[in-house]
């Protein structure tokens, strides 16, 4: 048994356990939902600046809702939490319990920036619709990742 320490106690409560009872979802399972998730992404955060600028025609041409502005960032944010699915699944056996919480967690992160520029003057409605677009990239980016690229069972001996 292990010794009852605070990281043993932390882990435990994030259920890494290193003991999964299934096996990671496979490279290219991974390498699909990674490409459909930056698609959907891209397209979602096209959609919503479309809808912020029509329901909103003051953010049109918003610095911020420039492709290549909130592109490079939406691939950062995708390949991350690509990257990450697998090593969850390796290393816990609620892999989906603890990626939702570790989703939510950095998409509430990411929200901060936004709140940034807010608080030194930015528009409220143009900032508002960047706050959106974290929330639909995460939305996709998980879904993506947990249906498409799921866990597998565990090989028969």
């Amino acid at each position: 048994m292990p010794p009852d320490t605070i990281l043993h106690r932390s882990l435990g409560l994030a259920k890494v356990d290193f003991a999964p009872s299934h096996r990671p979802p496979s490279n290219i399972r991974v390498a699909i939902a990674t490409v459909v998730s930056l698609v959907a992404s891209f397209a979602a955060d096209a959609a919503l600046v479309a809808i912020g600028e029509a329901v909103f025609p003051a953010t049109k041409g918003y610095v911020h809702f420039r492709f290549g502005d909130y592109s490079k960032l939406t691939v950062i944010g995708v390949i991350i939490a690509c990257i990450a699915w697998p090593i969850v699944a390796r290393t816990s056996s609620a892999p989906r319990w603890l990626f939702f919480r570790l989703a939510v967690a950095v998409t509430l992160l990411l929200l901060l920036p936004d709140l940034s520029i807010l608080k030194q003057g930015q528009p409220a409605r143009p900032v508002a619709v960047l706050m959106c677009m974290h929330l639909a990239i995460a939305f996709v980016t998980y879904n993506s990742l947990v249906h498409l690229a799921p866990l597998r069972a565990r090989r028969r001996k």
